[in-house]
């Protein structure tokens, strides 16, 4: 009898205990990305909250952004004459709408107040892209290019001086044949801002388009990049309407795989997906989904015996 009444004590303690622990919130530990005080990179410091609502933590970063660190050798990313007009979380992407003082500021300082933001932001879960407003309007950059949407994935780590530094990277694109029906490969080498990603600079270049005879446009000039983001080895590419734009003496599926065959040729892609001004509900030339997910496609590739024939 004594057994049993310790055994159920035993158990109402464990219960007891069991549901004081379910009432504690265990404080979950992020990052805040402010800028050192030489203004050349990023300085992560931690930061501790117990809100898990993705609302109320978008709430509480954006104050802390904009409010000044404790710690004397660092700065917050967004200056005091940079107002935020207003945001909103809306399908897992944030959108900033920022005043006209924005314009403003230098080129280093706008890259780190961007940088700053989507890392920070990035890491709530429910949060994956954020995109930057301009008096409503899309924020575009130096070359009237819209910025698109952003991810953590958008900024690469630099040091110092690198954040403005220039790199020269060799990249494997495929542009058209002269008939319009085949891929050709062109190696070329490119300098490059070090702060643009891999998978934007692809495709930025084959809108630009080939320099070297026997190859021709695969893509549109009028097409702009609005956003390019990787996750799980997909690679999302979201265009703007220019890609759809008829003048290109191409087959249909060229194009598309003129995307896909050249960013598959980067280690971390494995498939991608495109979509324009952000809906895949559309089709392409009346036939292609741009539901679908595409992969590499060797066939479409021109052989020595392509051109024998």
């Amino acid at each position: 009898m004594k057994r049993i009444v310790v055994i159920i004590s035993l158990l109402i303690c464990l219960l007891l205990l069991g549901g004081c622990q379910s009432k504690e919130k265990t404080a979950a530990e992020y990052k805040m990305y402010y800028v050192n005080k030489e203004e050349t990179e990023l300085v992560p410091v931690a930061y501790e909250t117990e809100e898990t609502d993705p609302v109320k933590l978008l709430d509480e970063f954006m104050v802390k952004l904009l409010s000044t660190p404790n710690d004397l050798d660092t700065r917050k990313p967004i200056p005091n004459n940079v107002q935020i007009l207003n945001y909103h979380l809306d399908n897992k992407q944030v959108y900033i709408n920022f005043d006209d003082h924005y314009k403003e500021m230098n080129n280093i300082t706008e890259i780190l107040l961007r940088a700053a933001v989507v890392r920070t932001l990035t890491q709530i879960e429910g949060i994956e892209y954020v995109s930057f407003y301009l008096n409503d309007n899309p924020m575009v950059d130096s070359y009237n290019n819209p910025i698109g949407i952003m991810t953590n994935d958008s900024f690469i780590e630099n040091a110092g001086e690198e954040i403005n530094s220039y790199q020269r990277t060799e990249l494997t694109l495929y542009f058209a044949n002269e008939t319009g029906n085949k891929l050709v490969e062109d190696t070329v080498e490119v300098v490059h801002s070090s702060n643009i990603s891999l998978e934007k600079l692809v495709v930025e270049q084959l809108i630009a388009g080939p320099s070297k005879e026997g190859l021709y446009p695969s893509i549109p000039d009028t097409t702009k990049v609005i956003g390019v983001s990787v996750k799980e080895g997909i690679c999302y590419v979201n265009l703007s309407e220019g890609f759809l734009a008829e003048g290109l003496d191409v087959s249909e599926s060229i194009p598309i795989y003129s995307i896909t065959n050249s960013l598959s040729e980067l280690s971390n892609i494995n498939k991608v997906q495109i979509s324009i001004n952000g809906e895949t509900n559309r089709t392409y030339k009346g036939n292609i989904n741009f539901s679908t997910i595409f992969e590499r496609n060797l066939d479409i590739i021109e052989t020595s015996e392509d051109t024998n024939d």
